[in-house]
């Protein structure tokens, strides 16, 4: 018996040093990122530093149908490893981080369709475009994240209450603001809106987000270089933002 209680209690230490050392390579890989020294002016910058990353693109990009959601810096692409992700568990969209506090920053409609607010959601809308722009024929769905402060206050506007289905938006329509809401996590967050372009199921419901297969890269519909392989996720319009991917 004591002998079967050393073997458990190795195979714990075991897993917990593996998992240790998993996340110490991602941090090493992390940090010799050469886009990770954006995240590092961004935590500790001044004003003026922070400021200089902030993308504001109001207008779409030529010859793309997306506007850009928010004003912020774009510092988690869409495909990307870096933490809290992995090679394994990358990056659903793109998160936009705020240079201001929770509930001052808007969010608009980045295409015109139809919004939906799932009654448990607090922070969260999805919005229904029938028809891909890109690839007509095809529904696709658009999600917009963290709208609340992190105690769950929503900054959604009171057009989308819970519940809510259905109501039809044009472009640019004023959504909610950003805000640092995590559900359940205990892991605090900055300020942003998470933006992600989701598949439809082919029953005209919207699959699960949190799988990354489940999404599409925002890159061609924005008109901006936003995948990890080959973006920075820089202001600059590009006439192939996707890179050929």
């Amino acid at each position: 018996m004591k002998q079967l209680m050393r073997w458990g209690i190795f195979l714990v230490v075991l897993v917990a040093l593996a998992a240790a050392l998993v996340l110490l390579l991602g941090y090493g890989r992390d940090a010799t990122d050469p886009r990770s020294g954006d995240f590092l002016t961004w935590a500790t910058g001044d004003e003026a530093a922070r400021q200089s990353l902030v993308t504001v693109q109001r207008d779409a990009c030529p010859g793309a149908p997306f506007v850009l959601p928010t004003d912020g810096f774009i510092g988690l692409l869409y495909a990307d490893p870096r933490g809290p992700y992995s090679a394994a568990n990358p990056h659903q969209g793109i998160d936009i981080f705020s240079n201001t506090d929770p509930g001052i920053s808007p969010v608009y409609a980045a295409y015109s369709g139809y919004v939906r607010r799932e009654s448990e959601w607090r922070s969260a809308l999805i919005q229904r475009v029938p028809d891909d722009p890109l690839q007509p024929g095809r529904q696709i769905w658009l999600y917009y994240a963290h709208m609340a402060d992190r105690d769950g206050n929503s900054f959604i506007v009171k057009g989308f209450p819970p519940g809510g289905n259905e109501v039809f938006v044009e472009q640019g329509t004023l959504l909610g603001y950003t805000g640092d809401y995590n559900g359940d996590s205990l892991r605090d967050i900055w300020v942003h809106i998470h933006f992600s372009i989701v598949r439809d199921d082919g029953s005209g419901r919207y699959m699960n987000e949190l799988a990354f297969e489940n999404t599409l890269d925002p890159s061609p519909y924005l008109g901006l270089a936003l995948n990890y392989a080959c973006g920075d996720g820089s202001a600059v319009c590009v006439a192939d933002p996707a890179c050929g991917n």
